[in-house]
């Protein structure tokens, strides 16, 4: 009989490393500590639960790394790709779900499947034998981390990924926000009016930046230490690289007109996305932070539009753990000292749910075939998997090594001769690469 493989995290990553391994034929057993042990940013014990955003980023296949990613997903049967274009959400030019939705279609496609099994719990060590894939996200738990740091005889590292407030639609008021995506990006006129924008006058923002700066911040606990990824650093500490600093930032006014006053052109905007399919909850973009609660809602009711807003959550910040994985993880994502055990997603040092989703991708679809006796090399690094699978396992600076998108700095660089010299037909040209190099990875 085909051995088993053992996936721990039912996070993104453990979601479809699993879908893909049950897909190549290979029983899998799906381990998941939630709901029996929580966290404090998971709501529910449901598979691929959506902590941070409700966004998958761009779904532009052709000029963004983020959308290759995503239509490399949907060429390998990517079960998250499937559900997340089932439950997708007006946001523009990106890939926004319903997460309440989502993660429920997720988790009875993977309890439907005949080859999954669940077994709820925690896995507090490293097995000795067997197969294995951690996808354990960034809220791995100490016990696991320990038994990591043990069998690597090394320091895991940390940084802080942070969580932005929900407003309840119902209390912002329309007659100063408007709905417009930036630049009037979409097909539709539902894409185009995505997001909900607030304006600032220079003395609103002015206002509001002296707020954030003198607004009381949550202490880190002992040990922790503000290494924060650049991706998504909060808004307080953004105010404090500069005040012009949000206002090119999550508060660009770029792109946008006032529909309820034209004639003058903001300052500043805070944009507001759409969070689930009823409409009635929207995240505010970018804002994520480490204010007090308390504090929180005073300062974001100073934005124009949120005077009376109700919040459904408000920000935060979590510690967020990843291997040195340029020093620990073959090519195969395999550890290097135990080769039976891979790891997937975020721990790895890729950031976002996308790039985790796609490790996990790679992951089920390499330990499958090494339970099968087939050779399979990674994907190509000119593909959008096989760029970031390069970087993390082995191009990637270890001793500076932090967490990473997805970026076209990644891929080999591309030939730009025969009229592709712009931006433009560059990043179609590394598209392009990359489909077809996918495509012959898949067959």
């Amino acid at each position: 009989m085909t051995q088993e493989l053992h996936i721990v995290g039912g996070g993104m990553a453990g979601s479809e490393a699993a879908w893909q391994a049950a897909q190549a034929g290979v029983p899998v057993v799906l381990h998941e500590m939630r709901p029996q042990v929580g966290t404090f940013a998971h709501q529910t014990g449901n598979f691929a639960e959506m902590v941070c955003s409700n966004s998958f980023r761009s779904d532009d296949d052709e000029q963004n790394a983020v959308g290759l990613l995503h239509w490399e997903m949907r060429a390998a049967g990517g079960l998250l790709m499937e559900m997340a274009d089932r439950h997708s959400l007006p946001a523009g030019g990106a890939l926004a779900v319903d997460r309440e939705a989502f993660s429920q279609a997720v988790t009875e496609r993977l309890l439907a499947h005949p080859l999954i099994r669940s077994e709820p719990g925690e896995i507090r060590d490293l097995p000795g034998a067997g197969h294995w894939i951690f996808a354990t996200g960034p809220l791995t738990s100490d016990a696991l981390a320990q038994a990591i740091r043990a069998a690597t005889d090394t320091q895991s590292l940390a940084f802080f990924d942070a969580i932005a407030p929900i407003v309840h639609f119902d209390t912002i008021d329309l007659s100063k926000a408007w709905f417009q995506s930036r630049y009037d990006k979409g097909e539709t006129e539902e894409e185009r009016k995505a997001y909900l924008n607030c304006p600032m006058t220079k003395p609103q923002y002015e206002a509001f930046i002296d707020a954030i700066l003198a607004a009381p911040k949550a202490e880190f606990h002992e040990g922790e230490t503000a290494g924060y990824f650049d991706g998504c650093l909060p808004i307080e500490v953004m105010a404090e690289r500069g005040r012009e600093t949000l206002r090119h930032g999550p508060m660009k006014p770029v792109g946008l007109t006032n529909a309820n006053d034209p004639a003058n052109k903001p300052y500043a905007v805070v944009q507001l996305r759409r969070d689930n399919a009823l409409g009635t909850l929207y995240n505010i973009v970018g804002f994520q932070t480490k204010m007090k609660h308390g504090a929180q809602v005073e300062v974001f009711r100073m934005i124009p539009g949120l005077e009376e807003a109700g919040f459904a959550r408000l920000g935060g910040i979590h510690r967020n753990t990843f291997l040195n994985s340029p020093t620990l993880l073959d090519e195969q994502m395999r550890l290097r000292v135990r080769p039976h055990l891979r790891f997937a997603g975020q721990i790895t040092g890729v950031e976002g749910y996308v790039e985790s989703a796609a490790m996990g991708l790679v992951a089920g679809r390499l330990a499958a075939a090494e339970i099968q006796g087939r050779a399979l090399p990674p994907p190509p690094r000119e593909t959008a998997m096989g760029a970031l699978i390069a970087h993390i396992t082995g191009d990637a600076d270890a001793k500076t090594f932090q967490p990473m998108n997805v970026n076209f700095g990644l891929f080999p660089p591309i030939d730009a001769k025969g009229g592709r010299r712009g931006r433009k037909d560059r990043y179609k040209a590394y598209t392009d690469r990359a489909k077809e190099a996918f495509q012959a990875w898949l067959g």
